[in-house]
């Protein structure tokens, strides 16, 4: 017999799996417990729904929002999935949490979820098998490196031409420190560089200080700090788990750019997380930026899962908007294809 629930604390998850990583085979900072408390304490109401039987449990981290359900994250999760038990054990465990998800809202929205260890897959049939309306569509990506076995120096003979050039000329220009633990003082200057980046202001930098601190008492932190002359002026924030290296911020001072300091600096991380973490993989995080290109050698998709319960109203206005945004994203590549000139 299954027995799904509603919760509204984080806790649960605490209780449910030890305070381990739930994904043992996989483990990713965004999958753990305490990921999700630090997200709840920016203010997000969480909705945990579990299911369990005698043979495994499973959960989903929700919120609810503008009367829909979506991930309990924000724009520092690099993805989002289901917790817990996998495969025809785990599938049953999900299909009974879309079950009892029916009649909560018209609309249940998951995004971004990976799809390279099924998790895509699983969901949509989940919620295909309790009778909701399931759209696929993909809605980022994540670029990546999967080393190898390859030393850093095998690995950078690869890069583009223009790439290593500028770390010839620029390199020595520039110090580097990367720091294992937490130091008060290495944050204010990844902040301060931030700060005066071209990056956007994003409202929760108590969270990522706090995330920051938990993975320095993990022995995962890796803070990169450039320095020109004394003065901060780039930053890269990244951690290391399961043989997993994930870039989770970058950032650089505006005026100094044409020292190129971010090269310097993330060619550092790189030599450290493959030669001396030896990691199997660097995650670059979600975003299709060119540049990325350079640095990594993989693309992986993200998928956003959009449910929609058809006895609502709501959820054939939904349906149709939906449709609307297929058609014209449909057509984005082939008017992009149109010469300028003609």
């Amino acid at each position: 017999m299954i027995e799904a629930r509603y919760h509204d604390s984080v806790h649960v998850l605490q209780e449910m799996f030890d305070n381990r990583t739930a994904f043992d085979d996989a483990p990713t900072p965004f999958d753990r417990a305490q990921w999700f408390a630090l997200l709840a304490q920016t203010g997000l109401a969480p909705l945990i729904v579990s299911a369990e039987n005698a043979d495994g449990r499973a959960a989903l981290a929700l919120t609810e929002k503008n009367r829909r359900i979506e991930p309990l994250r924000n724009w520092y999760s690099f993805t989002w999935r289901q917790i817990g038990a996998r495969g025809p054990q785990g599938d049953v465990l999900l299909a009974a949490i879309a079950q009892k998800l029916r009649g909560r809202a018209h609309r249940v929205t998951l995004a971004p979820v990976p799809e390279e260890d099924g998790s895509a897959s699983a969901l949509a049939k989940a919620f295909g098998n309790a009778s909701w309306r399931v759209e696929v569509s993909r809605c980022d990506t994540n670029h990546a490196l999967r080393v190898a076995g390859r030393s850093f120096a095998q690995y950078w003979a690869a890069r583009p031409g223009r790439l290593r050039g500028t770390l010839k000329r620029k390199a020595s220009k520039v110090n580097v420190v990367i720091c294992d633990a937490f130091e008060p003082n290495a944050w204010q200057s990844f902040e301060d560089v931030y700060a005066a980046s071209w990056k956007p202001s994003e409202g929760k930098a108590a969270m990522l200080r706090a995330f920051a601190e938990q993975e320095a008492r993990a022995r995962r932190l890796r803070l990169g700090l450039a320095s020109h002359k004394g003065e901060p002026i780039a930053a890269q924030f990244w951690t290391v788990e399961g043989g997993v290296a994930y870039i989770h911020k970058l950032a650089h001072r505006e005026c100094h750019r044409y020292l190129s300091p971010g090269t310097t600096l993330m060619a550092a991380l790189f030599e450290r997380v493959i030669d001396g973490d030896g990691v199997e993989l660097i995650d670059f995080g979600t975003g299709d930026e060119p540049f990325k290109r350079d640095w990594m050698e993989t693309t992986r998709p993200r998928y956003q899962i959009d449910c929609l319960d058809m006895r609502s109203a709501r959820a054939w206005v939904d349906l149709a908007r939906l449709a609307l945004r297929r058609s014209w994203e449909a057509e984005v590549p082939a008017l992009a294809r149109v010469p300028l000139d003609s």
